[in-house]
């Protein structure tokens, strides 16, 4: 399940229990924040278009944190009139965390889907989430140095000098007569 919202001009595919970046937000970290903008909802069953928001239907989430994008170089430049502006960019962000999306009938569309699902997909994917539980502890166990092993010393090699003899004056060549 997912919806469409509509934020600063900007739409973005929420899903519950993933997070979303968008423009900067004046609420502070911590607070809930409701999106009543909803363009589109699709659930398992059916896939509803406002016109142009849906009535009833909104996107709830609690702010994370705020922080800046990347570095965007701005250069203007002008050929043959020494005009060059170098100038950067970072755009401020607001990571948002989508608790849940609330739809009239949401109860129903839940428990027909908790139904649909048999026993054994349940079992296979606990038994997928144990696993990988398994394979991150493995990766820190073996990620931890145990004893450090200092690698083992370098053979200096020491390469003798020939000596430099002094360059003796070229000799003279005789001139040619010229004629």
């Amino acid at each position: 399940m997912y919806a469409i919202i509509d934020n600063g001009g900007k739409q973005y595919k929420t899903f519950e229990g993933e997070y979303i970046e968008i423009d900067l937000l004046p609420d502070e970290v911590g607070k809930k924040k409701s999106f009543d903008k909803v363009l589109l909802l699709s659930t398992d069953e059916k896939v509803e278009a406002g016109e142009p928001f849906l009535k009833g239907v909104s996107v709830e989430g609690t702010i994370l944190s705020h922080f800046k994008g990347p570095k965007l170089i701005v250069f203007k430049y002008r050929a043959k009139q020494r005009f060059r502006v170098k100038t950067g960019h970072r755009q401020k962000y607001t990571r948002v965390m989508i608790d849940s999306i609330a739809f009239p009938g949401k109860a129903e569309v839940e428990k027909k889907s908790e139904q649909e699902e048999p026993e054994e997909k349940k079992t296979a994917s606990v038994k997928k989430t144990v696993s990988t539980a398994k394979k991150a502890t493995e990766k820190v166990v073996k990620s931890t140095p145990s004893v450090a092993k200092k690698p083992p010393a370098a053979k200096s090699k020491t390469v003798a000098k020939k000596p430099t003899t002094a360059k003796k004056p070229a000799a003279k060549k005789p001139a040619a007569d010229k004629k």
